[in-house]
C-alpha cells in the first residue's frame, strides 16, 4: 500500500502536470507534455528515493536540481555533453541558444504555435523548473500550501496568452490538482496523529464514509471551484490591453512549409523610435535608382483591422523562392523599372523582419529566412534577424499614371471581401468623415487622393509624435476631432476610411527615404521610422500613399497635372541629426559620390557570408565558461577523490598501530573516516585503570576497524555488498566465497577479521601489524578476479562512496537538532518570567 508521503509526491507532479494542461492550447501538437510527464516522473522519483535514504532536505533539492540538469542535457544538448549526460561549456553554450531561439519563436507565432526546439525547451524545463518547487515545497519542507503559488504562476502564463472559450476547463483542470495536493498532504498530516478511521455509514451496511476533515476539506474545495468559476461571469470592470493581450498581432494558420508565422505588434517601437532621444543610423543603402523618394524600405503589412487597431493577418509561410514571384495585381501594362539595392544593418539593429524595398523580386541574404507570400516579406526563423546583416534586393519601380489609376476596374470578389472588412465597432463618425471628405469623387482613385490631401494639407491636421496611439473602437474618432497624430494615426485613419468607401486597403510599416550622403550612401535612422496606407488598384496592385503631413514623400502619381515623370523633393521633416548628408565617406562605403550606380560599387556593401564583426571574446566569458568546465569536470570525478582519501587515511592509520589492551566496546566510524568508540560505552573488564592506558586501547580498536571497514568498502567497489548482520568471520569467509580469492589473499582476509576479534573480544587486546598490506593484497585480488568495467567503475565511481552522502546527512541532522534545542532552551528563556530568570 501506498504511503502517506509517496501519496503527496504522487500528487505533487499530477498537480503541475494537470496546471501545465492550460498551456495545450498555445503549441501544436501537444506531445510535449508526455515528455514532460516522464522526465518529471524521474525527477519526483529521484526526490522520493533520496528522502528514503533518508537525506537532509537540502541535499534532496540538490540532488533532484542535478538530476534535472542532467535530463535536460540528455534531452536537448546530448551531442554536446560528455557522455550525452554531464553538460560542459558547449552544452550549456546550446542551450542558451535553443532557448533565445524558443523566445523569439515566443514572440514570432500565432496560437497554436509549431513545437520547435526552442518552445519546446521552455514548456519542458518550465515544468520540471515549477515541479522541483512544488515539490519541494509541499513534499519535502511538508508545506502544500505555499506549491499553489508556482502553480499559479505557471497558469498565469498560459491564462494570459490563451483567449480560447475553453480557459474555464484548464482553471478547472489546474484548481483540481492543487486542490488534490492539499487533501494529500492534509491527510498526511493527519496521519501522523495515528490511524485514520472512517466515519459511521451513512446506510445501514454501507461502507463508512471518509474521516471529517478530508471530507470538509472535499466540500470546501468544491465550494472554491464554484465560486472561481462563477465570479468571472458577473459584470465586473474588464482590464485590457498589454502586449500579451489576445488581440495581438498574429499570422493564422496552416500548413505551408515553415507552419505559420505571427509578429510582434511593430507599433509597440514605432512611437519610441520616432520619440529617441539620441537618433541613430539603423540600416545604410546603396541603390541604383537615381529617385530616392520613393525608396521606402517596408517590412511588415497590419491587413487585419478589428476596429480597435491594425495587425498582420495570419498567414503561412515558406521556403524563400530562388525568384520572388510578380506582386499580385500588377499588369503588364504598368510602366516598372528594377532597382538593385544593397543594405547593411547596424550592428545594434535586430529587426526579425528583412526591409526591403516593395515590391522585391530577388533578395539574396544569408542566414535562415522565411517568406510570407502575400505581403511579399522575408522574416527570421528560429532568431534569426538583421543584426550586422549586409544584403541586396532587386525590386521593381512601379511607376503607374493617374489615368490608370483612374480607369483600374474592381478587384476580385475575395480581395474586396478580406481587405474592405469594417467591424461593426467602427464609429459612424468615420462613415460619415469619409463621405464628406471624397463627395464630388468619381472613382475610387480621386477618393483616395481626396482622403490622402484631407489629411496631408486641407483638413488642419498636425503632426505629433508626442501623442499616445490609442486604442477602443473610439480611438480614429478621437483622432478625426483632435486633428493631431503621427504617422500611426494618418495612416490607420485612412486605410480605415478607404474601407468604408469599398477599396482595399491595408497599412504598411517600415522606413521613409532616409538622408542622401556624400558618399552615394543613404542613411536611414530611427527617426525615418514611418507607416503609410496602401490601397489596391487591379492593374497596378498595392499602391503607397502618403497622408502624414510633413513626413516621407507624396507619390508622384497623386500629384495634379503630373504624367508621373516629375521627382519631388525629398521632405527635410524626416531628416535628423545624425542622417544629415556628410561630406565625408562614411564607414560603410569607400566610393566617390559621383558613382552613384550600384555596379560600379560592388565591393562598397559586401554581402556578409557568414557573422560579421567580434573582438573576440571578453576575459571574463572566458573566465565562467572555464570555471564551468572545471565544475563539469570535478563533480562526477568527486566521489573517486573522496574514496582515495578515505583509504590513504585508513591504511595510514594503520601503519601506526601500537599494542593495546582493553576489553570489548562498541565501535563506529568517526565523520573523518577514523573510527571511535562511543563515548558511554564501557570497555569492560580487563580495561587499564589510567587515562593513558585507556587512550592507548581506544587507539588500537579504532585502527583496526578502521582497517576492517575498509577491506568491506573494498569488497563492495567490487560488487560484493556489505551484510551488517554477520559476524567478522562470517563476512571475510564471504568475501573469499564471492570475490573467488586465492590462498593468499584469502589468508589477507581472515587476519583482518580475527584482528577484529581479538581486538573486540581479547580480554587484553594485543596488537596486529601488516594490516594495511593484508588490505592491499586482497585488494588487488579483487582487482585481478573482476572486469574491465567492474575495475573502472571501483575507481572511479566506488559504490561506497554513498557513505560521503550518508556522513553529509547524519551532520546536518545533528546540526538541526543542536539548533532545535538552542532555540528550544531560548524560547522557554525568554517565556519565563523575570523573577525566575533571575534566581535561575
Amino acid at each position: 500500500m501506498i504511503s502517506g508521503r509517496a501519496r503527496v509526491t504522487v500528487c505533487a507532479a499530477a498537480a503541475t502536470l494537470m496546471t501545465a494542461t492550460a498551456l495545450l492550447p498555445l503549441i501544436d501538437p501537444a506531445t510535449w507534455l508526455l515528455q514532460a510527464a516522464f522526465l518529471l516522473a524521474v525527477q519526483s522519483g529521484v526526490g522520493a528515493a533520496t528522502r528514503r535514504v533518508p537525506l537532509a532536505r537540502p541535499l534532496t533539492v540538490a540532488a533532484q536540481a542535478l538530476v534535472t540538469v542532467g535530463l535536460l542535457t540528455l534531452v536537448f544538448a546530448r551531442p554536446y555533453a560528455l557522455g550525452g549526460l554531464v553538460p560542459g561549456p558547449q552544452a550549456f553554450r546550446h542551450i542558451g541558444e535553443v532557448l533565445q531561439s524558443g523566445a523569439t519563436d515566443v514572440q514570432q507565432y500565432a496560437i497554436p504555435a509549431p513545437l520547435t526546439d526552442g518552445i519546446r525547451l521552455m514548456l519542458v524545463g518550465g515544468v520540471l523548473l515549477i515541479g522541483l518547487v512544488v515539490d519541494t515545497l509541499a513534499v519535502t519542507y511538508r508545506n502544500a500550501a505555499p506549491a499553489g503559488l508556482p502553480l499559479l504562476a505557471l497558469y498565469s502564463v498560459a491564462a494570459g496568452l490563451s483567449d480560447g472559450a475553453a480557459d474555464w476547463l484548464w482553471f478547472v483542470v489546474a484548481a483540481a490538482g492543487y486542490l488534490m495536493l492539499l487533501l494529500a498532504e492534509g491527510r498526511e498530516r493527519l496521519a501522523q496523529w495515528g490511524r485514520v478511521f472512517g466515519g459511521a455509514p451513512r446506510t445501514p451496511g454501507g461502507p463508512s464514509g471518509p474521516v471529517a476533515p478530508v471530507r470538509t476539506g472535499r466540500r470546501i474545495g468544491a465550494v472554491a471551484l464554484g465560486v472561481a468559476l462563477a465570479v468571472p461571469l458577473l459584470p465586473l470592470p474588464a482590464i485590457q490591453g498589454g502586449l500579451l493581450d489576445g488581440t495581438g498581432a498574429g499570422v493564422g494558420t496552416g500548413t505551408g512549409g515553415g507552419g505559420t508565422i505571427s509578429a510582434v505588434n511593430p507599433l509597440v517601437s514605432l512611437r519610441d523610435s520616432l520619440n529617441a532621444d539620441q537618433d541613430r543610423t539603423a540600416l545604410t543603402l546603396r541603390t541604383s535608382s537615381d529617385d530616392l523618394s520613393d525608396m521606402y524600405l517596408r517590412i511588415v503589412s497590419l491587413d487585419d483591422f478589428d476596429g480597435t487597431t491594425w495587425k498582420p493577418a495570419k498567414r503561412h509561410i515558406v521556403e524563400v523562392p530562388d525568384r520572388l514571384p510578380t506582386p499580385a495585381g500588377l499588369g503588364p501594362d504598368t510602366k516598372r523599372a528594377q532597382v538593385t539595392t544593397r543594405v547593411r544593418a547596424a550592428d545594434w539593429y535586430a529587426q526579425d523582419w528583412l526591409p526591403m524595398p516593395y515590391p522585391p523580386s530577388d533578395v539574396r541574404v544569408g542566414g535562415k529566412w522565411r517568406y510570407e507570400p502575400v505581403g511579399m516579406t522575408l522574416v527570421g526563423d528560429h532568431g534569426e534577424n538583421t543584426r550586422g546583416k549586409t544584403y541586396e534586393v532587386k525590386s521593381l519601380d512601379v511607376q503607374p499614371t493617374a489615368q490608370q489609376l483612374a480607369s483600374a476596374p474592381k478587384a476580385s470578389q475575395s480581395l474586396r471581401d478580406e481587405y474592405t472588412k469594417v467591424p461593426d465597432s467602427v464609429p459612424a463618425v468615420v462613415y460619415r468623415t469619409a463621405r464628406e471628405v471624397t463627395q464630388g469623387a468619381s472613382d475610387d482613385y480621386e477618393k483616395a487622393v481626396a482622403l490622402q490631401d484631407y489629411f496631408a494639407s486641407t483638413g488642419g491636421f498636425q503632426y505629433d509624435t508626442e501623442v499616445e496611439v490609442g486604442s477602443g473602437p473610439d480611438a480614429i474618432a478621437r483622432f478625426l476631432r483632435d486633428k493631431q497624430g503621427f504617422c500611426v494615426h494618418f495612416s490607420f485613419a485612412m486605410a480605415a476610411m478607404a474601407r468604408t468607401l469599398g477599396i482595399p486597403a491595408r497599412v504598411a510599416v517600415g522606413f521613409a527615404p532616409g538622408s542622401p550622403q556624400a558618399d552615394g550612401t543613404v542613411a536611414v535612422s530611427l527617426k525615418d521610422a514611418h507607416a503609410w496606407p496602401e490601397l489596391y488598384f487591379e492593374g497596378v496592385g498595392w499602391t503607397r500613399f502618403e497622408p502624414t503631413p510633413t513626413r516621407g514623400t507624396t507619390p508622384t502619381y497623386t500629384l495634379p497635372d503630373t504624367s508621373g515623370d516629375a521627382v519631388p523633393d525629398l521632405p527635410q521633416a524626416s531628416r535628423s541629426a545624425e542622417a544629415a548628408p556628410s561630406t565625408a565617406p562614411s564607414e560603410s562605403a569607400s566610393c566617390s559620390a559621383d558613382d552613384k550606380k550600384l555596379e560600379g560599387c560592388a565591393g562598397a556593401l559586401p554581402l556578409d557570408s557568414g557573422q560579421q564583426g567580434g573582438g573576440g571574446t571578453p576575459w571574463y566569458r572566458i573566465a565562467a565558461w572555464s570555471a564551468l568546465g572545471l565544475l563539469a569536470l570535478g563533480v562526477p570525478l568527486l566521489p573517486m577523490l573522496w574514496r582515495l582519501r578515505r583509504r590513504s587515511v585508513r591504511l595510514a592509520s594503520a601503519q601506526h598501530s601500537a599494542a593495546a589492551a582493553g576489553a570489548p566496546g562498541r565501535a563506529s566510524e568517526g565523520p573523518a573516516g577514523a573510527v571511535r568508540l562511543d563515548a558511554d560505552d564501557p570497555l569492560g573488564p580487563g580495561a587499564p585503570a589510567d587515562a593513558a592506558s585507556r587512550a592507548v586501547t581506544e587507539a588500537a580498536v579504532a585502527q583496526v576497524l578502521a582497517v576492517w571497514r575498509e577491506l568491506i568498502d573494498t569488497a563492495w567497489d567490487y560488487g560484493i555488498v556489505p551484510d551488517d548482520a554477520l559476524t567478522p568471520r562470517r563476512a571475510a569467509e564471504r568475501i573469499v566465497r564471492i570475490g573467488g580469492l586465492d590462498a593468499t589473499a584469502a589468508h589477507s582476509v581472515y587476519r583482518v577479521a580475527g584482528a577484529v576479534e581479538q581486538v573486540l573480544f581479547a580480554p587484553r587486546p594485543r596488537a596486529e601489524t601488516g594490516l594495511a598490506q593484508d588490505v592491499r593484497l586482497a585488494r588487488a585480488a579483487l582487482r585481478a578476479r573482476s572486469g574491465r568495467w567492474t575495475r573502472l567503475r571501483a575507481v572511479v565511481a566506488p559504490r561506497s562512496a554513498v557513505r560521503a552522502v550518508w556522513e553529509l546527512s547524519d551532520r546536518w541532522t545533528a546540526r538541526s537538532e543542536d539548533w532545535a534545542a538552542h532555540r528550544t532552551a531560548l524560547t522557554q528563556r525568554l517565556r519565563m518570567p523575570r523573577g525566575r530568570q533571575q534566581n535561575g
